[in-house]
């Protein structure tokens, strides 16, 4: 797909690594619509450097926890943007809760935000992307599928303790991947990313010390950053002949028993 004129959705795009894929998505070509929960300010800063690339860009809030502000994000989308082309799954919540301490309310939690809405959201932008009846192939190709990248995480993949809820969310998340490309071929192609020691999670520290530490223990023997992943994004992407991929940014740690965490 050639990704100048198109337009993104990226959920969670005002900070973190949300950010690093809204930016690279538009430094490629994209117009954008970035969502986010709380975050107003940054993302608007997100925006503000989009647009400085030449980009449309725009700004929209939900709680992708409640299915009646996801289809509130889509109203918001449309009033800005006449075609979708790429959507982004990136906004999750990252809870550690002990396994024998996690409730009800906490597996609702986790699966709402990280795999339902991801599910909504893929349902609601097929029906935009396959909207789109000429857009351009990378190769020359009359017409070029839609795009829907997820992101999950390594708690997806290993089993890691004190991770229960938020795990299967994210382990969900790839099954979905795989469904969802064999559901929406041709027309949409759906793949995943799963990050590794990228960022350190939400509400640590990021001591320097612990962090280079962490990333010592993956193969590659360091740390990553976050445009790694915008690179994975950008193939992924551009590239119209994979689907029900997923791709492993992470120097190495998925081939670790139980990752970093076992």
């Amino acid at each position: 797909m050639n990704l100048e004129g198109t337009v993104a959705m990226v959920t969670g795009g005002a900070v973190r690594l949300g950010r690093a894929l809204a930016l690279g998505l538009a430094e490629a070509g994209c117009d954008l619509c970035i969502h986010y929960r709380t975050s107003a300010s940054a993302a608007e800063a997100t925006a503000r450097e989009a647009r400085t690339l030449g980009r449309r860009s725009a700004t929209a809030a939900a709680d992708l926890s409640d299915p009646g502000q996801i289809d509130q994000l889509f109203e918001a989308f449309d009033a800005n943007f006449d075609r979708l082309d790429i959507l982004v799954n990136s906004a999750a919540s990252f809870e550690r809760i002990p396994f024998e301490e996690a409730t009800p309310a906490d597996w609702d939690a986790a699966q709402a935000l990280n795999l339902r809405a991801p599910f909504l959201l893929t349902q609601r932008a097929a029906a935009r992307m396959r909207a789109v009846a000429d857009r351009p192939g990378s190769l020359g190709e009359p017409r070029a599928p839609g795009v829907i990248i997820n992101l999950s995480d390594m708690a997806g993949v290993a089993a890691w303790k004190g991770f229960t809820p938020h795990g299967v969310s994210k382990a969900g998340l790839l099954h979905l991947t795989a469904l969802s490309a064999r559901e929406l071929g041709p027309d949409i192609r759906v793949n995943a990313i799963v990050p590794g020691p990228i960022l350190p999670p939400p509400r640590e520290t990021g001591d320097e010390t612990d962090w280079r530490r962490k990333g010592g223990r993956v193969p590659l023997r360091r740390t990553g950053d976050p445009e790694y992943v915008a690179h994975a994004a950008l193939f992924l992407a551009q590239n119209d002949y994979v689907t029900g991929a997923t791709v492993h940014v992470d120097g190495g740690e998925h081939l670790l028993p139980g990752g970093r965490n076992g």
